[in-house]
């Protein structure tokens, strides 16, 4: 076939409707096969992917196509996280409704992907929105609530005025909401949770087992949210009060030392306390303030310390020291109990408090070398806490203990008078799944003025989310002046009843997405447990650093949830974890405040989707952050037309033969092309084995075809040496760039598809040269090269590296004292 001028739109329209129409990319589930499940976090659909989502998929569409040619039976899908605030916001400000532009940008985004030559198997595409999917989580929801891991409470939270709802602790960001940036504030409400933290000590100790397949950073990040410390609980009897205040510490061993007590705003013991305060407006207004505070900022190092006193005293249990109780910003109800007995003299952050309100401090840990002289630390003298290990004094019958040993000693003397006992704290809290936003999965429960909850029978699901809601302006869900959808009879008495209004956090339809995939049209169950248990774990997950939190501990946690109520047998989602950098533009971010948003839709247009995708995964490694370049998207087409062009002059020379398959003698620049090949194919395999270096995998193959250039006029006569290596590279370039690639492995003669042949394996044997280029070095600098025969003897080495004649020129006059042979390489010549 002639190929004529490189035209990009009618390479990549041909090939894409001949993988549809082939469905190549259509897989089942096969117990005779090795399989390989890549999948790529769906995305949001706001109707426009941007270069985040095309260098996201086409990372994973790389790895999806190598895989599959190295003989695996490739799981490659994708869907739509379709609920959620960006669809209703956007609709309420289009006046339209948020399925209505929920699906009209679906129908867009995938006619985008498509564009972009994507593997995907579209039969198992899925939308979160849509009832044959939440239908499932809602069975799943009623499981959970049967085995007790979901409840409701009562709980100051975290409410965005901007989206009148409700956020998770991770969706708030420096004090905003991570979706529109409004200041976030407390709110008291009944809430539902999924108890997450009855696994935290399996999500972290899980965390082991992905050690190598995660990256460090993410397994970090999870392991300081989870937050396991290992303290005591003590018990301080509130003076003149019936009424008692626990805390939590990781330092029993400094209680002699405790001179007042910290609570957060939040503590439900505040409003007793300050009940009868004269300055009861003062504290409640301190309160408020705390309280709508962002929390990362109430837990830095570097936050000024504030209080207001309750007016009330709690009683040191070992001192009987009568501590005055103050509410602090720098106590939080997330972590511990929300009480800190305070101790400044070995608390920084206690020191800081008691410097401004002149609250007393007490030494109970003495540096060593001041024990050793008999002398003890003066509070008078300190400019800082004394916070490092050290000896008790002050501590009544534990002085002269050293300060470890003496932590248990302090809580099982504690523990006869029921006022202490050792204990293990986490940061993480459980899951709110509660939103007060119409545009998710209504939450199903029925509310029985005689029954109290109900859960809605199974047999009456989907719950369906009407959708003939006209949404409100002011983003407040319709769902509750709704009294046809509000209204029912109590599924136990029969008595007039409500259902839940609430919707699901957008994370529970995310957490669970990747097991739908593995069988996404069965109608009777979730997914078939056979075919989860052949496709799952995922192998390879890709997406962006910020989902390090949020949705990869959530999937995580719901993985192990489904296990325990019976559903599946997996225990981790996903085995490897790669987090990509982000695409920048003018050293930023893109954004379209800032005027430098690269429309993919548009570089497709003007330079085709294969060298949008080359020039996405050659800039950079994926880990790395990318810096957009036009000159660079042109250099990447320049090469793709480089190389047609290749294969258009050589087209009558070249035959339809397999990759390395040249394995003739040959002249000298076969065998220098046959070794180039072949190194190629080694490279390109390690490069995007070992941690997906896509881009040195892509310098190899312009290596190769400038190799190619360079020896074709020489090869004429070998015309098998020439098509070897044109197919090699075609092949190893296919992953990155499968449309030009698919056309030129046609025009050489193929009728099988190139996307449906086995990855190549290089020949050890063509990896040794006849000849080997050494270096020669004098006193550690180089004086010369020289061609010796592979592996030569080292006498005749060193003595074709003496003869070499700049060599001759630094050894006249000096004695040679030694000479070390690096076989194949390098002849150092010391001298004197």
């Amino acid at each position: 076939m002639a190929l004529g001028k490189y035209d990009p739109e009618s390479v990549e329209g041909k090939w894409q409707r001949a993988w549809t129409e082939s469905r190549c990319f259509e897989v089942e589930a096969d117990p005779a096969k090795p399989k390989y499940y890549v999948l790529e976090m769906f995305p949001y659909p706001s109707g426009k992917i941007h270069m985040g989502h095309v260098r996201n998929y086409s990372i994973g569409d790389v790895v999806a196509r190598f895989k599959s040619m190295q003989g695996f039976n490739v799981l490659h899908p994708m869907g739509w996280d379709a609920f959620g605030l960006p669809a209703e916001n956007a609709a309420i400000k289009h006046n339209t409704h948020p399925a209505k532009w929920t699906y009209q940008n679906i129908a867009d985004m995938r006619a985008q992907l498509s564009r972009l030559g994507y593997s995907y198997d579209w039969r198992r595409e899925l939308a979160t929105c849509r009832p044959e999917y939440y239908k499932w989580e809602q069975k799943f929801f009623l499981k959970f609530l049967e085995k007790g891991l979901a409840y409701r409470k009562n709980s100051p939270q975290n409410w965005c005025p901007g989206c009148n709802t409700v956020l998770a602790n991770e969706q708030v960001e420096d004090g905003l909401c991570w979706r529109c940036d409004s200041p976030v504030e407390q709110k008291d409400m009944e809430q539902w949770f999924l108890r997450i933290t009855d696994y935290a000590d399996e999500l972290l100790k899980d965390l082991e087992g992905l050690e190598g397949g995660w990256p460090e950073r993410v397994l970090t990040m999870q392991r300081n949210w989870i937050g396991k410390s290992y303290g005591a609980e003590l018990t301080f009897q509130v003076k003149d009060m019936d009424e008692t205040i626990t805390v939590f510490t990781t330092r029993p061993d400094t209680l002699f030392g405790a001179t007042f007590m910290s609570i957060a705003a939040e503590h439900p013991m505040v409003e007793k306390l300050t009940g009868d305060a004269a300055n009861k407006d003062e504290i409640d207004a301190f309160v408020t303030r705390i309280r709508n505070m962002d929390r990362i900022k109430r837990g830095a190092d570097d936050l000024e310390k504030e209080g207001v006193f309750t007016g009330r005293y709690c009683v040191n249990p070992v001192t009987g020291v009568e501590m005055p109780i103050y509410v602090a910003n720098f106590v939080l109800m997330g972590y511990g109990t929300g009480a800190v007995m305070a101790v400044p003299a070995h608390d920084q952050r206690d020191f800081e408090f008691a410097a401004k309100y002149n609250l007393p401090l007490k030494v109970v840990i003495n540096p060593r070398e001041l024990s050793d002289k008999g002398e003890v630390l003066d509070p008078a003298d300190m400019q800082a806490a004394y916070s490092d290990p050290g000896i008790l004094v002050n501590s009544g019958q534990f002085d002269g203990m050293e300060n470890e040993p003496a932590k248990k000693a302090v809580v099982e003397h504690l523990d006869k008078s029921g006022l202490g006992k050792m204990t293990v704290n986490y940061r993480l809290r459980d899951w709110n799944v509660s939103r007060q936003r119409f545009w998710g999965a209504p939450i199903p429960v029925i509310y029985c003025d005689d029954c109290g909850v109900v859960p809605v029978p199974e047999k009456d699901l989907p719950i369906l989310l009407p959708e003939n809601a006209q949404v409100r302006a002011d983003g407040r869900s319709p769902l509750p002046e709704m009294a046809e959808f509000v209204n029912c009879a109590c599924p136990k008495c029969g008595k007039p009843a409500r259902r839940e209004t609430d919707t699901f956090d957008t994370f529970f339809e995310s957490s669970w997405y990747y097991l739908r995939y593995c069988d996404p049209r069965n109608e009777d169950a979730p997914f078939d447990p056979a075919k989860v248990d052949y496709w799952m774990n995922v192998d390879q997950y890709i997406g962006g650093i910020e989902h390090a939190i949020l949705h990869l501990l959530y999937s995580r946690f719901f993985t192990k949830a489904l296990r325990d109520t019976g559903f599946v047998s997996t225990t981790e989602p996903f085995a490897n974890l790669l987090t990509q950098g982000m695409v920048l533009k003018d050293g930023g971010k893109m954004s379209k405040s800032k005027g430098n948003v690269v429309d993919p839709g548009a570089m497709i247009a003007q330079y085709g989707a294969d060298a949008t995708r080359l020039f996405i995964l050659f800039a950079s490694p994926p880990v790395k952050e990318l810096e957009w370049s036009d000159q660079g998207i042109e250099g990447a087409f320049r090469f793709l037309a480089r190389l047609w062009r290749l294969v258009e002059e050589l087209e009558g020379a070249l035959a339809p033969v397999m990759p390395g398959s040249y394995a003739e003698p040959g002249s000298d620049a076969a065998k220098q092309l046959r070794f180039k090949e072949h190194d190629t194919i080694r490279r390109v395999t390690r490069d995007i084995e070992n941690e997906f270096q896509f881009n040195t995998a892509i310098a190899a193959v312009m290596e190769l075809v400038n190799e190619i250039y360079g020896l074709k006029d020489d090869l004429s006569g070998e015309p098998g040496a020439l098509s070897s290596a044109v197919a090699t590279a075609v092949t190893l370039l296919s992953p990155v760039t499968p449309h030009i690639c698919e056309e030129l492995w046609r025009a050489m003669g193929h009728a099988e598809p190139l996307a449906v042949q086995a990855w190549p394996t290089h020949d050890e044997g063509a990896l040794v040269k006849d000849q080997v280029t050494l270096v020669v070095q004098v006193n550690g600098k180089v004086r010369g090269k020289f061609d010796a025969p592979n592996d030569a003897p080292q006498d005749v080495v060193k003595a074709m590296a003496m003869e070499q004649e700049n060599v001759v020129r630094f050894l006249e006059g000096k004695t040679v004292r030694k000479v070390i042979v690096i076989p194949n390489k390098l002849v150092n010549i010391v001298v004197g």
